[in-house]
């Protein structure tokens, strides 16, 4: 069983507007984060811009990732989708593909209730044969996951593992005290929110699902191992200096920015899917300014 813990590193997918991985692209994308010994690799995440992509794409991202990775790094792969029968199918894929691990998020469009986000959860877990983390992200999905119904899913077999919103840094040590009352030994508890992932885990939480570590894996790498090794002084400096790339995260979203530093650095040349546009100049210009004033690689 895999062990979703430590650093999970999102990337986006590189791809043209219209939604055509570009498979070359990612390996380059990929190759940092496998020699940065990043923990696992979250790919076709939010930032991986999942829902976009066609199950044929997101087939073909899993393939070159995994044979990239070859199974020295842990591949989580996105199987979220409005059906049931399509996240199954897709899960089925991932599996297949190599991938070990699957993040799932209740994609939808009625609003759904606990039982039925329950029974989706648990019919993927169940006939994809692929262990699953659940994707707690409400500011997509518009459904927020009570500790009642992780520590419900935490008894399903297959289901190992959740990421959550760290949106409070305050509240993060009484978050994660309800879910350890409720959630069975071994079930990995990880955050996501990159500017207030550096408490959660001095908190308690034993995963960080970073979108910065999918482009700038070894600060990343950097403050978990701070943390792992007792010096939460050494991973708030090395957080502190980050705070102007989290300001740019919060004011134009982590998803555009991080397509703007893969292009302004020369890493890969990425469009997001449209709808998604672009950062206007103004904006890739001030993205540029920070990146040229911090020390970050």
């Amino acid at each position: 069983m895999v062990n979703l813990k430590g650093l999970s590193a999102f990337p986006i997918t590189p791809s043209n507007r219209d939604g055509q991985v570009d498979a070359a692209a990612l390996r380059t994308l990929l190759e940092p984060l496998i020699a940065a010994k990043v923990d696992s690799i979250g790919l076709l995440g939010s930032t991986g811009s999942y829902p976009y992509f066609s199950r044929d794409e997101r087939r073909r991202a899993v393939q070159a990732a995994a044979a990239l990775a070859e199974g020295k790094t842990p591949i989580l792969v996105g199987v979220g989708a409005l059906r049931t029968d399509d996240a199954v199918k897709l899960a089925q894929d991932a599996r297949d593909a190599g991938a070990a691990a699957g993040l799932l998020a209740p994609v939808s469009y009625t609003p759904l209730t606990d039982d039925e986000v329950f029974e989706h959860f648990q019919t993927v877990a169940r006939e994809s044969g692929l262990p699953i983390c659940i994707y707690d992200n409400p500011g997509t999905t518009h459904f927020r996951f009570t500790p009642a119904l992780i520590g419900r899913l935490s008894h399903v077999a297959g289901i190992l593992a959740v990421k959550s919103p760290a949106l409070d840094a305050s509240t993060l040590s009484g978050h994660i005290a309800e879910l350890r009352a409720v959630v069975p030994n071994g079930f990995s508890l990880g955050y996501s929110a990159d500017w207030n992932c550096t408490e959660a885990l001095l908190a308690g939480g034993e995963t960080w699902y970073s979108v910065l570590a999918g482009i700038f894996p070894k600060v990343c790498v950097d403050i978990v191992r701070a943390v792992a090794s007792g010096d939460a002084a050494r991973a708030r400096q090395l957080d502190a200096r980050l705070q102007p790339v989290w300001q740019l995260f919060k004011t134009f979203s982590s998803l555009r920015v991080a397509y703007a530093i893969a292009n302004l650095r020369g890493i890969c040349a990425a469009e997001p899917p449209r709808p998604i546009l672009p950062l206007p100049p103004d904006a890739q210009k001030q993205v540029g300014e920070v990146l040229a004033g911090m020390e970050i690689g």
